[in-house]
């Protein structure tokens, strides 16, 4: 080559560097440009015929190699983009879901830039891979609760992002305006295609969808039982179609026709389940013997009748009602009662036991040994009399704590006993207690240590009185233990 040729190729590529210069607000930074393949020069010829399946091995192969760099900040991009402007994708990349669908953005650009370097023919095991992956998100999609619409959108934002990068990379690289106009059909043709997939993996899912709502209702069970976040919560109620209630009960479901609740039987029969199969609002959980509903409203007018038509005889412990979010307390305090043996004070019949009409049984039987340690201690006055003389004690000493006026006439009425017979034992509990029965604290801990000691008992009432049990002086002929103590049964915490 001759000087002169040497000087005129050196003027003509300072000429072609002062026609582009750098620009000061590209995404590119100076240390990051790269040297622009002959191919992809401003002169780069576009093949005039684009296979309209294919149009990305149109581009030139060097530019698979510029964009591959952009590749990782393009993602990250994406992502911020669109839990920004679409925000019910925000709280899913924040989960673990989130990182999935970040890993499938990043592999579905590097397919990408490897169909333009030609490494790639849209049949080769790698675009099977990529079109798999989005039909996945397809199916998650549908799974979820969200609909196509919201996908797709975020498919376009996606697009819409890729090109104004790579077009700004494209640009700064000083292409023709034809391979940009290419690169915009490329990247659009590409997301056409991968819309597809999803598309199709969201139809699949659909195709499926008594499978996809027991799955979104088992998320949802899950949920509420693992004590999520209310955002998390209200996201899986939404995406299950269950309208999250102002308060909810957990219904634990012993299995049918046994006291024992570990013995594998089903907790309801054929008949049972269809009809719970049409209350939709009943979240159920009937897979091993352990089974629970989570039953919204349970006070609600018609509530209890619909449930009981559904349980038919089945026992079952109906929880208290508490607010959603304490959906797992419920759950547990039903279990602690079930767990009762049958004929005790919370499981005394067929059907269902609601906890909320007997609070305080339901407290007392939360731990029972440190209730028993209440009762030893404050009742150790009472530990050196006879069993008979220390239960008619105990009876008389709750009938007056429960009393309005504490006056012996009306413990007496409660009891079926004179009222001298009364005094007689109130004389004998003050000798025993002394001033602990006008301390309000010592009061509480006592009222608490018998009925603990009633339902460690199993006994349905106390009935203070025995068979044969001498009178006071002034009980004309009145029988030990009248009607109204048989009928005696422990205060509800509303009493």
């Amino acid at each position: 080559m001759s000087t002169a040729t040497h000087r005129s190729s050196g003027l003509a590529a300072q000429r072609a560097e002062s026609a582009c210069p750098p620009r000061a607000a590209s995404i590119i930074g100076h240390r990051d440009r790269l040297t622009v393949p002959q191919s992809v020069g401003r002169h780069g010829d576009v093949p005039r015929t684009v296979p309209h399946d294919r149009p990305w091995v149109a581009l030139p192969p060097g530019f698979a190699r510029l964009v591959r760099g952009e590749n990782p900040r393009l993602v990250s991009e994406i992502v911020e983009q669109t839990c920004r402007q679409i925000p019910e994708y925000d709280l899913l990349f924040e989960q673990d879901s989130g990182a999935g669908i970040r890993r499938a953005t990043g592999r579905s650009l590097d397919h990408f830039a490897d169909l333009i370097a030609g490494n790639l023919s849209s049949g080769s095991n790698s675009s099977a891979a990529s079109a798999t992956v989005h039909r996945a998100l397809g199916r998650g999609e549908c799974r979820a609760g969200r609909s196509l619409d919201l996908l797709q959108s975020a498919y376009r934002l996606g697009a819409r992002l890729v090109w104004r990068r790579y077009a700004m990379v494209a640009r700064h690289t000083g292409v023709s305006t034809g391979t940009l106009a290419l690169l915009a059909e490329v990247i659009f043709a590409y997301a056409d295609q991968i819309v597809v997939a999803a598309a199709a993996g969201y139809a699949q899912a659909q195709a499926n969808e008594p499978g996809t709502q027991r799955f979104l209702r088992e998320k949802l069970l899950r949920s509420l039982l693992a004590s999520e976040p209310a955002s998390a919560v209200a996201e899986a109620a939404r995406a299950a179609r269950w309208k999250l209630p102002a308060v909810l009960s957990a219904v634990v479901l012993p299995p049918a026709g046994t006291a024992d609740p570990h013995l594998d039987r089903a907790p309801l029969g054929g008949a049972a389940e269809a009809r719970l199969r049409r209350w939709p609002d009943v979240l159920a959980h009937l897979d091993g013997p352990a089974g629970f509903l989570i039953l919204p409203e349970p006070h609600a007018p018609g509530t209890r009748e619909r449930l009981a038509q559904v349980l038919g005889d089945q026992p079952a412990v109906v929880g208290p009602s508490v607010p959603w979010a304490q959906a797992a307390e419920s759950l547990r305090w039903a279990r602690t009662v079930a767990e009762r043996p049958s004929g005790t004070v919370l499981a005394a019949g067929a059907g269902p036991t609601y906890c909320d009409e007997n609070l305080s049984a339901v407290l007392l039987l939360g731990d029972q040994a440190l209730v028993g340690l209440v009762s030893e201690r404050c009742l150790a006055p009472l530990s050196g009399l006879t069993p008979n003389r220390r239960r008619r004690l105990e009876a008389t000493l709750l009938a007056w704590l429960e009393a309005s006026s504490g006056s012996a006439p009306e413990v007496a009425s409660s009891l079926g006993l004179h009222p001298q017979t009364v005094r007689q034992r109130m004389r004998r509990l003050e000798a025993l207690f002394g001033s602990a029965l006008t301390d309000p604290h010592s009061r509480f801990e006592i009222d608490l240590a018998l009925r603990g000691r009633l339902l460690k008992q199993g006994e349905a009432a106390p009935t203070g009185e025995v068979a044969g049990e001498p009178q006071a002086r002034g009980d004309r002929g009145g029988r030990a233990g009248g009607p109204a103590a048989s009928r005696r049964r422990p205060h509800s915490a509303s009493s």
